[in-house]
């Protein structure tokens, strides 16, 4: 009897104890689901972004609007820097450790293929949740796998040459004498502001290499092919950029940062920078220089095709599948940034965030003169250089061939043949693409 006894009561005990936990798991699981069903219960969604003038501005701008209408949802923006956020990005994804990662994260467009293809379970598609067919089509095709649109599109990577006027024309120059040129032209033009005020005409940052891409995109060629095959060897357009980078060093007019910081300071003191035109928050932040600035074209490169307009940059708003509130994230960016005129009209002026959501290029802000710019109508002039920009496709091992591009880049200005560098490049990329 002891023995039946001592197995009986534990059965009893367990039976009890699950009963009662079960019950506690339903009262728990209702409270849970009472929650999330309160259209009034608080909720945060954090954001990873980089460039607090420009898309750290442009997202808080985002959560004062949405909160107008759910005063519930507030929005936290962490600045992150773009390589910082997409090693903890990768780092966590890999590790299948993402309770880390925000619910939302700005993803550089020429970053959207690999990552989403590399883990496909990681982002949330925004199909049937975000208006997406009013953006420009080539920003929804950049964040577009299998049918998938895995990206709400937001700035215009659009370039232009961002020079100063007073400098230029201390040099006995015009800013109407660098637009339409090629960097042959550039480069010449260079040297007479150099000789002329001392300052270098342009900057950029040192081991980044932004400009080559740019040299390439507007001649219609990338790193790859077409069919996706490594075009680096033998590319008539990146041998051309590389001539022309490699003789504005030996030139001494092109001032190397050595990050990105040092680069934003150099803008006080440079006759131009050639970038993207987000860049225009962090010229416009010097608020002493108003009124000397302007913008042209970009230098062409003089091989087939070539033309004076290119892009650099452009992101995307991109939701991890690990958020809580997925629907209130994604309601939050159709809203804002795939819904309101009222933000791109705001964030426009200061920061240069010149909208690829068709609706709000045609506001009347767009045609507004900028009196940082001289009283130039820059936003209206860059959404023409934009309709101009050749398209290419990035391909999944961009980030790849960039590198290996940069230190091949490294080599020549040291003195290295750029054949011997760019075959050395492109084998290195092939054997990587090969051990994938």
């Amino acid at each position: 009897m002891k023995k039946l006894f001592a197995v009986v009561m534990p059965v009893m005990l367990l039976t009890g104890i699950m009963a009662f936990t079960g019950c506690s798991r339903q009262k728990t699981a209702s409270a849970d689901s009472t929650a999330t069903a309160d259209p009034n219960a608080p909720v945060t969604l954090t954001v990873w972004c980089w460039d607090p003038t420009f898309n750290v501005y442009a997202m808080n701008e985002a959560a004062r609007i949405y909160q107008k209408t759910n005063p519930n949802v507030t929005v936290t923006v962490v600045e992150t820097a773009w390589a910082d956020l997409q090693q903890k990005l990768l780092t966590a994804l890999s590790a299948n450790q993402t309770a880390s990662l925000p619910d939302i994260i700005l993803m550089q467009d020429n970053a959207i293929q690999k990552n989403a293809a590399t883990y496909p379970k990681a982002f949330l598609p925004v199909n049937g949740k975000v208006e997406v067919s009013q953006f420009a089509q080539y920003k929804v095709d950049v964040a577009t796998i299998n049918g998938q649109i895995y990206g709400v599109p937001f700035d215009n990577g659009a370039t232009g040459t961002f020079i100063r006027r007073d400098l230029v024309e201390q040099a006995g120059l015009e800013v109407s004498d660098f637009n339409d040129i090629t960097w042959d032209r550039f480069i010449e033009l260079g040297k007479i502001v150099k000789q002329k005020t001392g300052a270098s005409m342009l900057s950029a940052v040192g081991n980044e290499n932004d400009i080559i891409p740019l040299m390439m995109q507007s001649a219609g060629s990338w790193f790859f092919d077409g069919q996706g095959n490594v075009s680096i060897a033998n590319n008539a357009a990146l041998q051309e950029a590389v001539k022309q980078y490699k003789a504005m060093v030996d030139a001494g007019i092109i001032l190397l940062a050595s990050d990105w910081n040092a680069y934003i300071a150099s803008l006080n003191s440079v006759a131009s920078t050639i970038n993207g035109c987000w860049i225009i928050g962090s010229i416009t932040a010097q608020t002493s220089l108003s009124g000397k600035w302007a913008v042209v074209n970009t230098p062409r490169l003089n091989v087939p095709g070539g033309v004076n307009y290119s892009s650099v940059g452009g992101s995307s708003w991109v939701v991890l599948a690990n958020t809580k509130y997925p629907d209130i994230a994604l309601d939050f960016l159709n809203k804002t940034f795939a819904g309101s005129v009222e933000l791109y009209e705001t964030i426009l002026p200061s920061s240069g965030a010149i909208s690829t959501w068709l609706p709000a290029s045609k506001s009347a802000v767009y045609g507004q003169p900028n009196d940082f710019f001289g009283g130039q109508k820059i936003y209206e002039d860059i959404v023409g250089y934009a309709s101009k920009v050749p398209l290419i496709k990035y391909g999944l091992f961009n980030y790849e061939a960039r590198d290996a591009v940069s230190r091949a880049l490294a080599d020549i200005i040291q003195g290295a043949p750029a054949d011997t560098a760019l075959s050395t490049a492109q084998k290195n990329v092939e054997f990587l693409i090969a051990g994938q």
